[in-house]
């Protein structure tokens, strides 16, 4: 069943039009949105053709786009510098590395490699996707971007699974970031789904239906504070690490090596890889695994069951991946104090874990209702007013977006 449509509301569409206009000087013709999204199972593990359980959230990136005859892509994003990318030149420019222009120049590319015959076009876009808030930012902007070069110039033939891709490659390529597929998928496709990645062309997404507050939990996501800025090489590190263990048995990722002969290996792989390599690799076999157990307790309705995995993938995390601290970080121990804060304000119940890529961003928890004012108090009261978020997850992915 498709997603409901999705209007802007009038505010909305005032500061869109408003914001276009002082930009541009004219009026948009069309809106489109893209939302954040939240891992719920499966910690690094996509990279690895692993599988996951995510969902998008009720907080997205909202664009108004006028079509131009300039060759050129244009696009203001509040608080930030115009970005202009030329269709002339659209392959990777070294000096555009983790930059904003990289991504559209990347997205761009592809839709022309694909035979779409892309133009230029003037973009203002909103978001309540914070950068670096672990809600994903960057994948929503490469769904948005995606989404408008389907919509305005190719049908809508590509699908948003490819869509996805099309931000993937645009981040390995053009941005220069080693992620995976996850975050695209997720923002791309909407609601909550699984996906399976081990056929990384064509990965299985499946819907999940469930509903946390029926079981009387919040949805929670918690600004650490902390900043993403430097800390490429600490994500980098993770699937460059697991190569080394992979190119041990001649294998491009984790999900081709049998576990049984990954831990017989151990003793030569510590020697070869080093011990946080072997540990890392341990993680991405138990959360693997986890995921579809987790999907299998939310559609028997055994949330209890479904919590204990959270917090053991949220363990396991901390242990074994090591993506909560950065490494040599003595006195900026941002995400480990956040989890401390949860343990001591959750009391024992609802679970709590590292989102996404970690080492900054965020935590994510699942927090009883009767718990979340003093909860969220806590939180606020350590790591400032709002850090915590109370999110709900949103049926529609990359679309266009409409008004009454």
């Amino acid at each position: 069943m498709s997603a409901p449509a999705l209007y802007l509301t009038s505010s909305q569409r005032s500061a869109l039009d408003a914001g276009f206009a002082a930009t541009f000087g004219t009026a948009p013709e069309r809106y489109f949105s893209a939302p954040g999204r939240t891992e719920i199972g499966g910690n690094h593990t996509d990279h690895q053709h692993g599988r996951v359980l995510a969902a998008a959230v009720n907080l997205d990136m909202i664009a108004a786009v006028r079509v131009t005859d300039s060759g050129v892509i244009r696009i203001l994003s509040k608080g930030y510098p115009m970005s202009t990318v030329s269709l002339d030149a659209l392959t990777p420019v070294a000096a555009e590395v983790n930059t904003t222009p990289a991504l559209i120049r990347g997205v761009a590319a592809r839709f022309v490699e694909l035979g779409c015959p892309v133009r230029g076009f003037d973009a203002y876009m909103e978001s309540t996707v914070l950068p670096g808030s672990g809600l994903s930012s960057s994948a929503a902007y490469e769904v948005l971007i995606g989404t408008i070069l389907n919509h305005l110039f190719f049908d809508g033939r590509v699908s948003q699974p490819e869509i996805a891709m099309i931000g993937q490659y645009a981040e390995n390529v053009f941005f220069g970031k080693p992620c995976g597929l996850m975050d695209q998928t997720a923002s791309a496709v909407g609601g909550m789904v699984t996906i399976d990645f081990a056929q990384s062309d064509y990965p299985v997404i499946q819907p999940v239906d469930f509903d946390f507050a029926a079981c009387g939990h919040a949805l929670c996501i918690i600004d650490t504070r902390a900043s993403h800025a430097d800390l490429t090489d600490e994500y980098a590190a993770i699937p460059g690490e697991l190569k080394k263990i992979c190119t041990h048995f001649g294998k491009s990722v984790l999900r081709e090596i049998d576990e049984a002969d990954f831990y017989a290996a151990i003793p030569a792989l510590r020697q070869e890889c080093g011990d946080r390599a072997v540990l890392r690799a341990i993680h991405f076999y138990a959360d693997n695994a986890r995921v579809p157990k987790q999907v299998e307790a939310l559609r028997q309705g055994d949330f209890s069951k479904f919590l204990s995995l959270v917090t053991e993938s949220g363990h396991s995390s901390y242990m074994y991946l090591q993506n909560v601290t950065p490494a040599g970080h003595v006195e900026h121990q941002d995400v480990a104090v956040t989890l401390a804060l949860c343990e001591k304000y959750l009391q024992g119940r609802g679970a709590y874990r590292v989102h996404g890529g970690g080492f900054a961003g965020t935590v994510q928890a699942f927090v009883p209702f009767d718990l979340l004012d003093s909860f969220r108090a806590g939180i606020d009261a350590v790591l400032g007013e709002d850090a915590c978020h109370v999110l709900s997850i949103r049926p529609q992915g990359g679309v266009e977006a409409y008004v009454k």
